[in-house]
């Protein structure tokens, strides 16, 4: 028998066993901070349950042969390409969406790469600005082997591998990959809520947001909800340039999330959201919205509302919920993003009581 170990900061790890004239040998690369999961018995050669199936590391063999992280910037032509990886996203979070993505492409320089499936993205993560992160891969590799693709590529690399705005449902499973830790990321969950009580307001609960959009209505009579089409975007376009974010707890990405909703205005017909408008009693635009629907949910990536007008931001929610529910019969969720440590959109976001709050991790 013959056994060979080269340790760094990843393992590599191989053997060679010969006996009675037959040769085995198996290689693997395993990337783990620690070795304690890996023994062997030389009597036997028991090894465990993580490295013994032969043809598991076969394929991690091959998968670091063929298998190469080539990154490249993400541009609009790229959103068909992109759409399709969507479904894979069964936790609801909004940075796996279109919006999420690409709206956000050069606040966290974006960039992707497709391997047997899967998609990678790459960009730098939220709360540490200039530190090189990846999201969560999503297809159809297995977690494990994407994890160490991501570690190889980060090895060849000299990047410190870290993993951003990580699911926290997920997030352990990740960190036991690549044996990193997990800190939970404050003021970016998202928050989620039940698409029907959005929809009518129903329930004491829901009894000052009621009054509200009473409110708008009676001062209103003649209000007018619209669906945000060809025909009136020029309006939106007028509405949003007298938006005011001199007053956000962040004001440069308030601005970049205001140049963006600009952006997909202008592309609507390419990223394919449904939008909405509201006319005041005047005729002028009130409030708009943005939204995104992938399965069960619906993503609001924008709305936008005077606020002098009173009650024209809950009129919106609500009329925008209730047609979107009427239009997609399996819409279960709203989601509303996160409140990025605003207190003014936290309160706004707790008001409608979600029924969860999707919180996200990095993973260092």
């Amino acid at each position: 028998m013959h056994i060979r170990c080269l340790f760094g900061c990843f393992v590599c790890f191989g053997f060679k066993y010969s006996h009675s004239g037959t040769n085995i040998t198996v290689g693997a690369l395993v990337f783990k901070k620690t070795y304690s999961a890996l023994f062997m018995r030389i009597s036997g050669v028991q090894l465990s349950h993580n490295i013994l199936n032969a043809s598991h590391l076969r394929a991690q063999l091959h998968e670091h042969a063929d298998s190469v992280l080539d990154f490249k910037p993400l541009a609009l032509s790229d959103i068909g390409t992109v759409r399709k990886f969507r479904g894979y996203n069964s936790y609801r979070t909004c940075d796996y969406t279109l919006g999420g993505i690409f709206m956000w492409v050069d606040y966290f320089n974006y960039e992707y790469s497709i391997i047997e499936g899967t998609m990678f993205i790459k960009g730098i993560s939220e709360n540490h600005p200039g530190l090189v992160a990846f999201s969560l891969p999503l297809g159809s590799m297995p977690l494990s082997r994407s994890v160490a693709l991501i570690l190889h590529y980060c090895r060849n690399n000299g990047i410190r591998p870290t993993f951003s705005a990580i699911p926290a449902d997920v997030a352990v499973r990740v960190a036991d990959e690549c044996g990193g830790r997990v800190e939970k990321l404050d003021g970016w969950g998202d928050y989620l809520y039940d698409a029907k009580s959005l929809a009518t307001l129903q329930g004491k609960a829901y009894s000052k947001k009621r009054n509200h959009v009473n409110r708008f209505l009676s001062e209103n009579p003649g209000y007018r909800f619209e669906k945000l089409d060809s025909t009136n975007i020029a309006e939106v376009f007028d509405f949003l340039a007298e938006v005011d974010v001199s007053e956000k707890a962040d004001r440069a990405m308030a601005a970049y999330e205001l140049s963006q909703c600009n952006d997909v205005l202008a592309n609507l017909d390419v990223y394919g959201f449904d939008g909405a408008l509201l006319r005041s009693q005047s005729g002028d635009v009130c409030a708009m919205t943005l939204g995104e629907v992938v399965g069960d949910t619906l993503y609001v990536h924008v709305e936008k509302m005077n606020h002098d007008v009173a009650g024209a931001g809950e009129t919106i929610n609500k009329l925008f919920a209730e047609n979107m529910v009427s239009r997609y019969a399996g819409l279960r969720y709203i989601n509303r993003e996160e409140d990025m440590n605003d207190e003014g959109l936290r309160f706004a976001k707790e008001s409608y009581h979600p029924v969860a709050i999707l919180d996200k991790c990095n993973v260092l």
